[in-house]
């Protein structure tokens, strides 16, 4: 669909859709850029303040992973106001505010509109120098790639849908989606890295399959120095996983290498679809410890040194143990 989307000329213009980046950024002068996101869905939990939460750290998230400070941020609401009524909606976006009040930012306006379906989520604006972007084209042969977030948050929710679990039985999946990736930030701020990206819809495979292409690099990912959410596996093992994550594995399979003895447990969890996942930083291999260092320093999820990146194979993921 994108390719009839003409091409962009704009010099200014430092991140299109070119590479399947997080966010655009455009650049204002030699000192500043500025950098925006979109991003909305529908509920993935029952709690509307809960899901408010979740929503606006999704999308702030992106920012983060450009490697920028968010500002400000806008709301997108599609809504029954008819079925559900003003408090339900009203949660929603006391729960967006209020994660947008963790980032230090304000909601500053937004729109919304009649929906059969509710629909939430947020335009987030951000800025970053020039020069400090963490666009998805950097990562460079010998970096080390380090994962902020446990995976397995699309697993937890499907057994939800299909009541194997209660969503109080899948907190900590909950409390990580509620999770903005400030620490990844601060981190990325702190210590430097060539690039980054979060781990949304595409899953990690997905993801740094996009980040291998842009960059023209190859990848090696350690399956087990993957963090993963309690009970994940066991779900799997009992064919409980969304749809998202067949899709991905079925497309992303043609990118990635999968080592004697990975099993298909294995496979389906880097192709797991997230809602709000971690970020991935790829950082040179010599910062690699204090990357580690100062994510736990910021209270991130995870701080999980999870593969490397190659000149082999460029495009191509390669798994194994």
């Amino acid at each position: 669909m994108l390719k009839e989307l003409p091409t962009i000329t704009d010099p200014n213009v430092l991140v299109g859709h070119a590479w399947a980046d997080d966010a655009c950024v455009y650049k204002l002068n030699d000192e500043q850029a500025v950098v925006q996101t979109l991003d909305f869905f529908t509920p993935i939990v029952d709690d509307p303040y809960t899901f408010g939460q979740i929503a606006a750290a999704n999308a702030i998230s992106d920012i983060y992973a450009m490697g920028a400070k968010p500002i400000f941020a806008l709301n997108i609401v599609g809504f029954p106001l008819a079925a559900l009524g003003h408090d339900v909606l009203a949660q929603i976006l006391k729960g967006g505010a209020d994660k947008a009040g963790e980032a230090g930012i304000f909601v500053t306006g937004g729109h919304s509109i009649d929906d059969a379906e509710p629909k939430y989520g947020m335009c987030v604006t951000g800025i970053v120098h020039p020069d400090k972007i963490m666009a998805n084209e950097g990562a460079k042969p010998g970096d080390k790639l380090v994962l902020t977030k446990p995976l397995g948050v699309g697993v937890l929710t499907t057994a939800v849908k299909r009541e194997l679990r209660t969503e109080a039985q899948i907190q900590p999946a909950i409390e990580s989606m509620a999770a903005i990736n400030r620490p990844g930030g601060e981190a990325v701020a702190e210590v430097g890295a060539n690039a980054a990206t979060d781990v949304t819809g595409y899953g990690l495979a997905g993801h740094l399959c996009e980040v291998a292409a842009a960059s023209k690099v190859g990848m090696k990912l350690h399956v087990d120095a993957l963090p993963v959410l309690p009970e994940v596996m066991d779900l799997i093992a009992q064919k409980c996983f969304p749809g998202g994550t067949k899709k991905n594995w079925l497309y992303f399979k043609q990118h990635l290498d999968f080592a004697e003895g990975i099993s298909d447990e294995e496979q389906l969890l880097v192709c797991d679809a997230q809602t709000s996942g971690g970020m991935v930083i790829s950082v040179p291999a010599d910062r690699c410890d204090a990357m580690v260092a100062s994510l736990k320093k910021h209270n991130a999820l995870a701080a999980a040194v999870i593969g490397e990146v190659v000149a082999d194979h460029p495009g191509r993921i390669a798994v194994a143990r």
